[in-house]
């Protein structure tokens, strides 16, 4: 599904990535790890094409991410951490506004189901900025999920959020059992609930372990911990 080789990323004289080998299968979740300034951003940008490759070749299943084709991007969608939405709208005008973005008539039986699903058919005509941040991140989501793409890239999807709404993400993600998803988190015990592998940045190099391996490897205890 993504398939990045020998990815290398350098601002100036400053090499970020280094020779970067992943591969993320069909349905797997993978989490992003590394400290802060790992260069997460630039890889996850890397594969939205957001940034040129300087070296190396991504591909979404099968297609070269690049600026002569365009297929790949159908197969992707990207949550990034700060969605910015209207906030004077309702969650339903919102999530509308965005759909009619990605087709010209918007579903509005799938926005019903997309907005149950995420817990906010409820709260649908309340104004977003009503919202606590839990909300606004599930709505996000549910905009996210309305493109139907295969490949989810989320960006800290619970970042900032109390332990209610984190819970409140965390079952959405793990109730998407037809997606391939990578997730940027900081978050040692939502790795655990809903990955099943770790991509781990560190020195500009990458690794990819099991969560159990990686647990291990950084003496983090196994998943019984």
């Amino acid at each position: 599904m993504i398939s990045v080789t020998n990815l290398k990323q350098s601002f100036g004289s400053k090499t970020i990535l280094d020779n970067i080998n992943l591969t993320i299968n069909k349905h797997e979740v993978c989490a992003l790890v590394g400290r802060n300034g790992a260069g997460k951003s630039t890889f996850i940008h890397s594969l939205l094409g957001l940034l040129p490759v300087s070296q190396g070749t991504i591909t979404i299943n099968g297609v070269e991410v690049n600026k002569k084709s365009q297929d790949w991007k159908r197969a992707i969608a990207y949550l990034p951490e700060k969605f910015m939405l209207y906030p004077m709208l309702t969650g339903l005008e919102n999530m509308n506004f965005f759909a009619e973005a990605v087709s010209k008539k918007a579903d509005q039986e799938r926005i019903e189901t997309i907005l149950t699903s995420v817990r906010l058919w409820d709260d649908r005509n309340v104004q977003i900025k009503k919202y606590s941040k839990g909300m606004l991140q599930r709505l996000g989501l549910a905009i996210t999920l309305y493109q139907d793409s295969s490949i989810l890239i989320l960006d800290e999807p619970t970042s900032g959020i109390d332990p209610i709404g984190r819970k409140e993400i965390l079952d959405v993600l793990k109730s998407l059992h037809d997606k391939t998803i990578l997730l940027s988190s900081h978050h040692l015990d939502e790795i655990k609930q809903v990955c099943t592998h770790v991509a781990y940045l560190n020195g500009g190099k990458m690794g990819k372990y099991t969560v159990e391996e990686f647990m291990q490897s950084q003496n983090l205890g196994g998943m019984g911990s």
